[in-house]
This record gives structure tokens, sequence and C-alpha cells, in this order.
């Protein structure tokens, strides 16, 4: 079993900047280089994909999580070395933070922002403790940062909502913060 997995949240569409797709394969690449277990939404298509296959072809260990309803359209990637099947999406999200250390969310529409707000709701709860990472490519997440920001500003969420977010530009930010609050996780736990 890999010391770590990480849930990575990202679009069934690759989008529009080349960056979105050259970043994702070098997140995937760098999990399984890093010697940890990818935990995903189990599709072949955007980056979700791009992801997925660039974990595997670095030999890593890959756990994806998809509803039934989605097999089809997300084209549900069985290869991996894990592929569950779940009922609903909420089954889905569920799953994958269960078998996950930490969360990274990539650019993506409103599933991607469906999953953030869940798992940071959870965080703001209390029901987990996890590292949720935001991969902040092209300046991605601008607009979502400054969201949050007008939450805590206008009062809808104490200032303790920002600590539970961190970003990083590219895969090597990211992967730097996750070695950061997986290490530091690590000697609690010891």
């Amino acid at each position: 079993m890999p010391a770590f997995s990480i849930c990575v949240y990202c679009g069934a569409r690759a989008g529009t900047d080349p960056a979105f797709t050259r970043e994702a394969e070098a997140l995937g690449q760098a999990i399984a280089g890093a010697g940890w277990r990818l935990v995903y939404g189990a599709g072949d298509v955007g980056l979700m994909g791009s992801v997925a296959r660039a974990a595997q072809s670095a030999g890593g260990e890959t756990f994806g999580v998809i509803p039934q309803h989605l097999v089809q359209m997300e084209v549900g990637k069985t290869d991996l070395t894990r592929f569950v099947v779940t009922e609903t999406m909420h089954e889905r999200k569920k799953v994958m933070l269960m078998n996950a250390d930490a969360v990274v969310v990539m650019p993506g529409g409103a599933g991607t922002l469906d999953e953030f707000f869940e798992v940071l709701t959870w965080r703001q709860l209390g029901l987990h403790a996890k590292t949720i990472v935001l991969m902040d490519v092209a300046g991605y997440w601008g607009a979502l940062k400054g969201l949050l920001d007008h939450v805590v500003a206008t009062g809808f969420a104490g200032a303790s909502l920002l600590e539970f977010v961190e970003a990083g530009r590219n895969a090597q930010e990211v992967m730097a913060r996750l070695r950061r609050a997986l290490s530091c996780d690590s000697e609690v736990a010891e």
C-alpha cells in the first residue's frame, strides 16, 4: 500500500489552456514518483484522463470512483489498480475522500466546484482535517479565492475558513505543499 493517497478533483474536459493538461500530467507523474496513490473520478476524458494516464505510465497506483450514470459519459477507465462504481454522485465523493489523505483541486467545472465546496464544508464542520490544495494553473482559481475572501469579509464564515485551503500554481508547488502537510500529519500520528 502506498504511503499516502491523494484525491484529485478535476475537469472531465481539458479546458482551453494547454497548461491545464500539462500540469495534470505533471501532477500524475509526481504523485506516482512520490510512491503515492492517485484517487480520482475514474474517467478517461479531460483532465481526469490526463492525470490518471500519467500516474499509470509512471508506475503509480490508481483508485478510480465513478457513479454508474457517468460510466459511459466519462468513459470509465477500467484498467486502474482499483475501479469502483457507485450508485450516486454523493457516494462517489464520500468514497474518494475516505480513501485519501489529502485533496488537490485542479481546474474544472461545476462538478469540480461541487466537490471542492463539499470537502471544504466537511473540513469546516470538523468532519475531516485533510489538507486541501487548489492547483491554480494560469490563475484559474483566482475568482474562487476572491469569493472565499468575500465570504469571510462579509461575515458568512470565520477567517479560519481561509486556513483550510492552500494554493499552488503548478504540480511542483502543489507537491511541495502536500509533502509539507503530509510529513506534519505523519509526525503527529507517531
